[in-house]
């Protein structure tokens, strides 16, 4: 009887993001914090996040929106 064997598939997107995981628990186990920064995960991914500057000036507080009635 013959054996059928299947080609192996590799899924590079899948492997890159197991890989990304063990760094960041590698990271994780090696802080005295209770979690990451978002600069230290930007570092041991070795990616640079572009993060939107901080408003200069303050936005007003909005208070809660009021529901209209439906009109029917």
């Amino acid at each position: 009887m013959a054996l059928v064997r299947t080609p192996t598939v590799h899924d590079h997107v899948a492997l890159a993001e197991i890989e990304w995981c063990g760094e960041l628990m590698i990271a994780a186990s090696a802080t005295d914090g209770e979690r990451l920064s978002p600069d230290r995960i930007d570092e041991v991914l070795n990616v640079r996040a572009e993060r939107p500057a901080p408003p200069r000036h303050p936005q007003p507080a909005r208070g809660p929106r009021r529901r209209e009635p439906c009109s029917e």
